[in-house]
């Protein structure tokens, strides 16, 4: 077994996203060989430009795991001002037992040593919630919404301007996020930007926010009030397009007003997976993204 650092490289970015395939494939009761739908194929060209991503700014945080020159595990860590994130933390079902998590996710804490607080998005493996508790993390049960939007109920209150936004308007978004996590996103709004279809941007007397939108997903959500948020929310499901499932992702208890959005606009409601923190209260009004927190 060997435990290397992540590279900068096609094949180490595929080496992840085969055993995120493998392991998220057993948690959800699927085949590894069940064919990708086109939503699915879109998003693991932006995991693989994610891991590749995190492997330039963060190397010290992300590592993968070799059997005899097989990858069977992976963890992506990042740093941003005082805040580490685990953006991923996967092994292969039949690798697990045997150690391979436990160093994985010890070479990627100490990349977050130093660092006051710490964020992750957790599935519902009852073993991954054990490892994150015992970790320090305070676990906090999340809720998903989707499904199609429900169009008759997308009424524009008009009082909060909602606009495209674009890099030139990094600055407020850093500002949103330090306010609400203790940290900017930084360099990873550039990835952000680059590889999500829209950000969406309110700023006004009022307050102000942000929201990144791909096809049916809301990526991530910041605002510095419930209103302001709600505004955003309802705008980036009014533009989900026709026949597109919507999904609304780690929405814990403090998203209330996220929850009564989704309902309103018909979106079913789940729960699935772990919004965890350390050091921290969850942020709010906010829509986490599993891979930037």
């Amino acid at each position: 077994m060997m435990v290397r650092p992540l590279r900068d490289t096609a094949a180490d970015a595929e080496a992840v996203l085969a055993v995120a395939r493998a392991a998220f494939a057993d948690l959800d009761g699927r085949s590894p060989d069940e064919p990708v739908t086109a939503a699915g194929a879109r998003r693991e060209v932006r995991n693989a430009a994610r891991a590749r991503h995190l492997a330039r700014t963060d190397p010290d945080g992300c590592w993968l795991a070799e059997h005899e020159g097989e990858p069977v595990g992976a963890a992506l860590s990042l740093r941003r001002e005082g805040l580490w994130v685990l953006t991923l933390f996967v092994v292969r079902p039949e690798a697990q037992g045997n150690g391979v998590g436990r160093l994985l996710l010890e070479r990627a804490a100490a990349y977050g040593r130093g660092c006051l607080r710490g964020m992750l998005c957790a599935s519902p493996s009852p073993a991954a919630a054990r490892r994150y508790r015992k970790a320090g993390f305070t676990l906090h049960p999340a809720m998903r919404l989707t499904g199609a939007v429900d169009r008759s109920g997308l009424v524009d209150p008009g009082d909060i301007p909602v606009h495209p936004g674009n890099a030139t308007q990094l600055h407020l978004l850093d500002s949103v996020d330090r306010r609400l996590r203790g940290s900017a996103h930084g360099v990873d709004h550039g990835f952000m930007l680059a590889h999500f279809e829209e950000l969406l941007v309110a700023d006004a007397l009022a307050g102000s926010g942000y929201c990144y939108r791909d096809g049916g997903e809301v990526m991530l959500l910041a605002a510095t009030s419930k209103r302001i948020a709600a505004r955003l929310l309802r705008e980036a499901l009014a533009r989900v397009p026709e026949g597109t499932e919507a999904r609304v992702e780690f929405l814990t208890a403090e998203q209330e007003w996220a929850v009564d959005v989704g309902l309103e606009l018909g979106l079913g409601l789940q729960t699935r997976g772990y919004l965890a923190v350390r050091g921290m209260k969850p942020p709010s009004p906010y829509v986490p993204n599993g891979g930037f927190l």
